[in-house]
């Protein structure tokens, strides 16, 4: 069996232990004689399991009492509606345009109400995070939206922003869990798990209880709205069980890590090695404001297609796969999030010398 270095922006690399601790559950999972694959959600057995998940997530991220963790579906992409149906009682909110996702997000709540973006970084190709020191936060304003960390364009929120009183939502998808994290400064906090913690299908929620009501706008579905799940313990219907599964095997991986401090140490060390080689390189060079670089993804280009295209078919060849960047932006981009090893990113970067020395 031969692994590859994963760079992939998402589905993404998960850690070897956990997957091979699935595998050997795969047809028997603790003595019960079937799969997590084919237990019914109702069983005490996967009650342990999204109860421990919980829970190990709560230690993880010191999850105070008065916020929910709800393990929902749809993506990412459902909250960009899920959010405004629930949220926005005043029918405005405020978003900060940093990239690809917080631009759908935006775009998708202006559905339900009035959308203010009230800072971009459009202007440079989303390659910087704008100043939100002072914002023109609108009064009546439900919420104030960022994505905290950009996965195609590499950037992120390194201070959160003044919303003024306002309520904090962010999605945190492609940094979820990769460092500390205060939750009281947030309502919600969000993220797509199919980045830094577990297969595609999950979606996990972190929401302060008082704004979870039935006070929600009118015609949002069931499905769509948070206290049902909360309610139901995250239960009301299937849910993506084996996705969750998977999840709790990775919070457990991370507290045998060390937690999420530890994780920081780790990952500022992989960008460190990466970043540091982009700076004095000569062939390569990344995109991204110094001040503004993201931990877990790394954009970086050659200034020629022709070059680009040849380093990641020669990439893949070398076992580097997914190097290519989103289509949006072009170049490569190396995602190095919490499973990706440190002899990966060593390994990459050894590449990209001898693609320097071989190509200039």
């Amino acid at each position: 069996m031969k692994r590859v270095y994963n760079f992939s922006a998402g589905p993404a690399v998960l850690p070897e232990e956990v997957l091979r601790e699935a595998a050997n559950e795969m047809l028997d999972y603790k003595g019960c004689g079937m799969s997590v694959m084919e237990m019914s959600h109702r069983s005490k057995a996967f009650a342990e399991i999204i109860e421990t998940a919980e829970q190990d997530l709560r230690d993880l991220m010191g999850i105070p009492d008065n916020y929910k963790v709800l393990f929902l579906q749809g993506g990412a992409s459902q909250q960009f509606a899920m959010i405004p149906m629930n949220l926005m009682k005043n029918k405005v909110a405020d978003y900060i345009v940093t990239g690809q996702w917080a631009k759908k997000a935006a775009a998708e709540a202006s559905k339900y109400g009035k959308v203010n973006k009230i800072a971009s970084s459009e202007d440079k190709t989303f390659s910087y995070i704008p100043d939100c020191s002072d914002l023109p936060v609108d009064e009546d304003a439900d919420y104030v939206y960022i994505c905290e960390n950009n996965t195609i364009y590499g950037t992120k929120f390194k201070e959160l922003p003044n919303t003024k009183g306002k309520t904090l939502v962010a999605d945190v998808s492609s940094c979820f869990l990769s460092e500390p994290v205060d939750v009281t400064k947030y309502g919600l906090i969000y993220g797509g798990v199919q980045k830094n913690v577990g297969p595609a299908g999950v979606v996990i929620a972190i929401i302060r209880e008082d704004l979870i009501t039935e006070d929600v706008l009118s015609g949002t579905p069931t499905m769509l709205t948070y206290k049902t799940h909360a309610d139901a313990g995250s239960l009301y219907n299937t849910p993506p069980a084996y996705g969750i599964y998977i999840c709790g095997k990775v919070f457990k991986w991370l507290k045998k890590m060390g937690g999420l401090e530890v994780m920081k140490e780790r990952n500022e060390k992989k960008a460190k090695l990466l970043y540091d080689y982009l700076d004095q390189g000569k062939l390569f060079k990344g995109t991204v404001e110094k001040k503004d670089r993201s931990l877990m993804n790394v954009p970086f280009v050659t200034g020629s297609d022709e070059l680009d295209a040849k380093f990641v078919k020669e990439a893949k060849e070398a076992g580097l796969e997914n190097l290519k960047g989103h289509r949006t932006v072009g170049g490569m981009r190396a995602s190095i999030y919490n499973a990706m090893p440190y002899e990966g990113v060593e390994a990459l970067v050894a590449f990209m010398k001898k693609f320097e020395e071989e190509n200039l």
